[in-house]
């Protein structure tokens, strides 16, 4: 009786393993003639020459991925649209984020997107589809949104911290926003509600207000935003003795920490503050550092230090050029 028992477990498991390999062998099929479906749509959008082809286009994308999404498990299948759709999903398997933009013939730009994320309650993966309101948005910085009135952007990273046991998401997002202006992005996401998304949060260590932070610069101009984990120099504050007395005094140290690093930009010249197309990077390079599970502003950072031994893993990054840029009216990828 004892060698019957695993073996009828071995049996049923077997069984249920292979009715999910069918199952799931379905739902690729179903999701690959999802993905041919549009990839002609997709390089409409793209190259398209007329706001109405390809805004049409989009229309029918977005349809079709609303459905694709909602197959069963389809947060298993791999999207791969190149660099035209950017697809980030956490490891933890907790969401999936899924943003690309349109331009239009004056140079502007609108960005379309959903976000796929697990619901405990249903156990099932809900879908939300987001609603680009960045041109009606004033004081951005400082609101909390949500999937209808979504800052518009497409996401590059995703950042994940975990501080006392609970995981944090932080997005590194770029847009174009008009023939003259770019922008990017720090967004924090979290999820309310099970499973509902929520942009923007208090992730900003001693700045109360901010929930996000945006940078708006010239679109001729490059600015890096990335994250990286560097070993930077910080001071301790010890008292030590000196001659029969005792002092205060500062002991260096290294230490390898997380940080957003990107570029301070300011206008180029005298007399043009709050006119983004005339900003550029100043060749001050700032950063936000991981402390406590928020993001700490630190002016003028400097990540990598001078000893070639202590840098020997980490090289050098190059700023990375946008996905998308908008020459003499037309997207280019």
């Amino acid at each position: 009786m004892k060698k019957i028992i695993p073996l009828l477990v071995i049996v049923l498991s077997t069984l249920f393993s292979c009715r999910f390999s069918s199952a799931f062998g379905q739902n690729r099929d179903v999701m690959s003639a999802y993905q041919r479906n549009m990839q002609p749509l997709l390089e409409k959008i793209t190259g398209a020459p007329t706001d109405n082809e390809r805004y049409n286009a989009n229309e029918q994308f977005v349809q079709l991925f609303d459905e694709a999404l909602h197959v069963d498990e389809s947060f298993e299948w791999r999207w791969d649209f190149g660099t035209a759709v950017s697809v980030l999903t956490s490891s933890d398997r907790q969401f999936r984020i899924i943003t690309w933009p349109v331009v239009r013939d004056n140079g502007e730009y609108e960005c379309f997107g959903f976000v796929q994320s697990y619901n405990p309650k249903s156990e099932n993966y809900d879908v939300y589809v987001l609603h680009d309101k960045s041109d009606e948005m004033i004081s951005v910085q400082e609101q909390v949104l949500d999937p209808d009135n979504w800052y518009g952007s497409v996401y590059q990273e995703l950042i994940e911290t975990k501080y006392e046991g609970k995981m944090y998401y932080t997005l590194l997002g770029w847009t174009g926003v008009n023939a003259l202006v770019q922008r990017k992005v720090i967004e924090p996401i979290l999820f309310r509600g099970g499973s509902r998304p929520q942009f923007g949060q208090s992730l900003f260590r001693r700045e109360k207000n901010l929930r996000r932070l945006v940078l708006e610069y010239s679109s001729n101009a490059m600015v890096n935003l990335r994250f990286d984990q560097q070993i930077v120099r910080t001071y301790e504050n010890k008292k030590i003795k000196k001659k029969g007395r005792t002092i205060n005094t500062q002991v260096p140290r290294e230490e390898k920490m997380k940080m957003i690093l990107f570029d301070e930009v300011a206008p180029m010249l005298p007399g043009m503050e709050g006119l983004p197309q005339y900003y550029a990077p100043t060749g001050t390079e700032m950063a936000y550092i991981l402390r406590d599970g928020k993001w700490e502003l630190r002016d003028n950072a400097q990540g990598r230090l001078s000893d070639p031994k202590l840098n020997k893993e980490f090289e050098p990054l190059p700023k990375d050029q946008p996905a998308y840029k908008v020459h003499n009216g037309e997207a280019k990828n």
